[in-house]
């Protein structure tokens, strides 16, 4: 097999919040490609970087009184521990914020604006006087011109799906400041999309794409003939890169996000002594592969081969788009707690390897929405991994160690079991190429099927009985090359449980060409020790309360933080007079107030809601309170929210407050109220 030089990079993760588990599908999906590669020993090469420039960048870090540099390295180093321990093997994971993507930008954009691809206009646009700023389209809310819905964005209306400038609005106000927007001129730079030069190479490079689905959608863009230019620059105040020879100007962010794949691989390069140009240049024959969502293949498959192809670069050789994720078949939700983070799923206790494994058991080389159910989530890992694979290594290593001192026989390894496993090495191996990874685990679990069939059948543990050493010898030795030959074909999938299983076979690391490099004579393996452990239904109702809390938790600075907050109509969701009479509203005294160690919100308050007993409730007013304060009082209570477990213990409800930009207040029954007394 010829030795390949591959370039893959992931969609860069914006540095505006958390990476959450929609996020690891195309992370996982990009490593497992990523390391069958290495495991065939090509030069492959894996990239990313956190998308740091834009408005609401610079809006986050002014609410929260930091720079957007120093809001941005804090972000960096939360998503890089995210990636890190789900095991995401990045060659290297930078920022856009970077010298080597301002210097990359800049001579991408003058040498488009050489090849007469850049155009100067003058464009109104929205202006909010009070910030005294240009709001890009999605900081610009008002009714929808087509359908009336409220509180749509600038540029399209979620409830009917029209498409429209923010000028075409009805009743808009700025998200940033609430005030009504006027329109104002400015002059921008546009990229010349609708040149016939663009149309015709795009029209050529869309032959490449192997995805039906995306190149059925590009052409659907491309059915005119005509693309409309894109607007690449923003004016100030804005987080980013000053475009060449202008004062206020600066790159919008989805021009310079995507060069920050090269700027992330230029520095690999600086690092590692490669030469960049060989990569980028365009007639380079190495081999460069982008895995996004669906929902930004306009720019990877328009705006980016584009640009790379009239500045003198490269073009991808594919673009790879995979759908989204739904949990229990629907959206991910915060109410519900399926609105999982990284790092609430890593804190929950649950393995890291188990969510790898069921996305790539779901996952496909099309651009279907994949689901965790999680209930099937529980069973498959325990049936498929702990049920069929590890269970293979536990029914035969016993027998190996307590009678011939880990020491496996000499008579290997041509049976008709192991060269029915290694028949399926191009199968498989063709299935990670294409992507196709729910067939690849599919087959692999088929093979875990045969091999324990073969274990029913020859009945080690009776051999033993019978004192058939020679005969145990061999099964479990044969059945132990089964395991590591399956373990191959899992590697990519699972690459911490399989160092694990090439430290108990006392093997180097594995790599695919070792499927058919069966053990040495005599070979000595370690003492087996347990490799992974079954799920429980508890670990996943844990996981949703310390998820829901989490989630509380952040909310309620949320007035405060969020950049995108209101100060007009969308405070206002209605519900009906139903939905109301679900809650029931209670005055509770409290009874004791304490501080919450380890927490900078939250109080922990003893409540009397008249019901024999007392209630825990923990409550994000420690800002506004010392709890001696509040020792007393009376308040009104959440009485039939869950409970939710938080780090600190469990809170059985929830009172409430009312806040302003600058205090926040318990609500206070009048006098006369006693504990107990239901609100109507």
């Amino acid at each position: 097999m010829s030795k390949r030089k591959i370039l893959v990079t992931s969609a860069l993760p914006y540095a505006n919040g958390n990476i959450h588990i929609g996020h690891l599908v195309e992370y996982v999906q990009t490593d497992v490609w990523v390391r069958f590669l290495r495991m065939q020993e090509h030069e492959v090469y894996y990239v990313g970087a956190d998308d740091t420039h834009g408005t609401p960048i610079m809006l986050r870090a002014e609410k929260e009184g930091i720079t957007p540099e120093q809001l941005i390295e804090r972000v960096w180093k939360e998503h890089k521990q995210d990636f890190d321990d789900f095991n995401i093997s990045f060659d290297k994971y930078y920022s856009t914020h970077a010298p080597e993507n301002e210097e990359l930008s800049q001579a991408i954009y003058n040498k488009l604006h050489e090849n007469g691809f850049i155009e100067e206009r003058i464009i109104e646009q929205a202006f909010d006087s009070v910030k005294n700023m240009f709001l890009p389209d999605r900081f610009i809310k008002g009714e929808c011109p087509k359908c009336s819905a409220k509180d749509q964005y600038g540029d399209n209306c979620e409830a009917c799906g029209a498409a429209y400038l923010p000028t075409e609005l009805k009743n808009p106000y700025s998200v940033v400041s609430g005030t009504a927007p006027i329109l104002k001129n400015s002059t921008h730079y546009f990229f010349k999309l609708s040149d016939k030069r663009c149309v015709d190479f795009l029209n050529a490079w869309v032959k490449n794409l192997k995805q039906t689905e995306a190149i059925n959608k590009l052409k659907e863009w491309l059915v005119d003939g005509e693309l409309s230019d894109w607007d690449i620059s923003r004016d100030a105040p804005y987080f980013g890169f000053r475009i060449p020879n202008t004062q206020d100007k600066y790159f919008y962010v989805w021009l310079d996000a995507p060069v920050g794949y090269y700027a992330s691989f230029k520095k690999l390069c600086s690092e590692k002594n490669l030469n960049f140009d060989e990569w980028v240049n365009p007639n380079s024959t190495t081999e460069q592969y982008h895995f996004i969502g669906k929902d930004i293949l306009y720019f990877h498959t328009l705006f980016w081969p584009a640009m790379l192809k009239f500045s003198g670069l490269r073009t991808p050789t594919n673009v790879f788009a995979h759908g989204f994720l739904t949990v229990d078949g629907q959206k991910m939700s915060k109410s519900r707690g399926t609105f999982i983070s990284a790092r609430n799923y890593l804190n929950s206790g649950l393995n890291a390897e188990y969510l790898r494994y069921y996305f790539v058991a779901k996952l496909n080389a099309g651009l279907e929405d994949i689901d965790l159910n999680l209930e099937d989530f529980v069973n498959r890992v325990n049936s498929d991994l702990v049920g069929k694979y590890v269970n293979i290594a536990s029914r035969a290593s016993g027998f190996i160690h307590k009678y011939f001192q880990g020491k496996l026989s000499n008579e290997l390894f041509n049976h008709e079991l192991l060269n029915n496993l290694r028949s399926q090495e191009n199968i498989i191996s063709n299935f990670y190429e294409n992507r196709e990874y729910n067939k690849a685990i599919r087959r692999i679990m088929e093979l875990t099927d045969i091999v324990n069939s073969f274990i029913d059948e020859q009945k080690p543990w009776a051999m033993a009985k019978q004192n058939d050493m020679q005969s145990l010898q061999q099964v479990c030795s044969l059945i132990l090359e089964a395991f590591r030959i399956i373990s191959i074909y899992l590697k990519p999938v699972l690459p911490n449980l399989i160092s694990k299983v090439e430290e108990f076979l006392n093997i180097p690391h594995l790599l695919w060409n070792n499927i058919n490099l069966p053990f040495e004579n005599s070979h000595h393996i370690s003492e087996y020790k347990h490799l992974m452990q079954r799920i429980e239904m508890t670990q996943i109702n844990h996981l949703l309360e310390i998820n829901k809390a989490s989630l509380q938790e952040n909310n309620t600075s949320q007035v405060s933080q969020n950049i995108e907050q209101d100060n007009h109509q969308k405070q206002h969701e209605y519900i009906t007079i139903d939905d109301f009479a679900k809650i029931d509203l209670r005055v509770a005294k409290i009874i004791d107030a304490k501080e919450v160690e380890g927490s900078k919100k939250l109080l922990q308050l003893t409540l009397d809601a008249g019901e024999g007993r007392y209630r825990n409730v923990f409550s994000g007013i420690k800002s506004a309170y010392k709890p001696q304060d509040i020792i007393g009082k009376f308040t009104v209570l959440v009485a039939n929210l869950t409970p939710r477990q938080m780090k600190f213990g469990i809170s059985e409800g929830m009172v409430l407050a009312a806040s302003d930009d600058n205090s926040l207040h318990l609500i206070e029954p009048s006098l006369g109220v006693i504990a107990g007394m239901k609100i109507n």
